[in-house]
């Protein structure tokens, strides 16, 4: 009788245990995040990207739902920026979660922040370079000349930079020095260039070939030429860590969509040239000729590597030219969720540093 009744208590105990929840199983309990309960609420992901041919991976996610589509309940609130200081303004007073940026500002960003964002997953390759008038054969032509980037301190100005540089011309952030750089936004760099108010630009594209086509314009330094293999990192993914740590499913769920678009990009060449052009219309008020962008997709390669590699390069250079202070960058990438997309889908996992 005393064993019978034993055995009916354990039974009551594992029936009471079941109905109260069941910690140990991965489909319920959390893993370090407060979007994995069973009555999380929705959450909304706040997004930025630039309205740029480089952020093509964001805008195909957009413009064809891929993010949507993986977010499932979540939600997707979209802003845009001009340039990765801009950009990262936004991220660390919170008014955004997560942006597509190049490298020099994520770097920024994460040494600000002592950690506070996180490099989740890459975009972009390539597609960027040095436009100057035709009549400009050589880089030691360009002393005395103005030269315009995007934004002080962002991802081409770091590689104007440091190119001048190393080729003995000397630049600082107040626009002295050999060569005169004059930060501004890209829209203007077109008309400034078309006047000859400058005589070269360093950016990214669909600008270099606007400025090839459009402007009359020569490549005289293709910045892929200076990388090996001609792989860097033009545009990446960054999150807040806070937001990282509180929402994995969530992030999760977004870099599903990433992965999807950069797929999509990399299956349908043609027709994604379409969706980012009309992506790029809808925030900007006018579309990119079909030359311009057939071109610009031509110096693009969409890769969900971060090409780490070339960002503690990118640091480097921020620090020779007196941008940046030599930054420890233990810990910038948090790749573990990308990495478990990709192997779900039978992709070969990426590398930070």
């Amino acid at each position: 009788m005393h064993r019978r009744l034993l055995v009916v208590l354990a039974l009551a105990a594992l029936v009471v245990a079941g109905a109260c929840g069941n910690d140990d199983n991965p489909s319920v309990a959390s893993q370090g995040g407060s979007d994995t309960t069973a009555a999380a609420e929705p959450v909304t992901v706040r997004l930025g990207h630039f309205p740029n041919v480089t952020h093509a991976t964001a805008i195909v996610g957009v413009e064809k739902g891929l993010f949507a589509k993986a977010l499932g309940q979540d939600k997707l609130e979209v802003k845009t920026f001009n340039a990765g200081p801009e950009a990262t303004e936004a991220l660390l007073s919170e008014a955004i979660d997560a942006t597509y940026i190049g490298p020099n500002p994520a770097i920024n960003a994460f040494v600000k922040t002592k950690g506070g964002i996180k490099i989740i997953s890459g975009a972009t390759s390539g597609g960027a370079a040095l436009v100057t008038k035709p009549e400009i054969t050589s880089i030691t032509q360009l002393k005395g000349k103005k030269i315009a980037t995007p934004q002080l301190g962002n991802t081409q100005d770091v590689a104007l930079r440091a190119y001048l540089k190393e080729k003995g011309l000397a630049t600082d952030a107040q626009g002295g020095g050999d060569v005169t750089i004059l930060p501004q936004e890209n829209s203007l760099t077109l008309d400034s260039f078309k006047s000859g108010q400058i005589q070269g630009a360093w950016v990214p594209e669909p600008w270099v070939s606007r400025l090839v086509l459009d402007g009359g314009g020569k490549v005289l330094v293709d910045e892929k030429t200076l990388w090996p293999g001609g792989e860097f990192v033009t545009t990446h993914l960054i999150v807040r860590t806070k937001f990282l740590e509180e929402h994995p499913d969530t992030v999760k769920r977004l870099l599903e969509g990433q992965v999807a678009a950069n797929e999509y990009l990399a299956e349908n060449s043609t027709e994604a040239q379409t969706v980012v052009n009309d992506g790029i219309a809808k925030i900007t008020g006018k579309k990119l000729a079909d030359n311009v962008i057939a071109a610009a997709f031509k110096n693009l390669t969409f890769t969900d590597d971060p090409v780490a590699s070339s960002l503690r390069e990118s640091a480097d250079d921020a620090v020779a030219v007196g941008l940046l202070q030599k930054p420890d960058l233990t810990g910038i990438y948090d790749l573990k969720i990308l990495n478990g997309v990709l192997e779900a889908k039978g992709l070969t996992a990426v590398k930070g540093l």
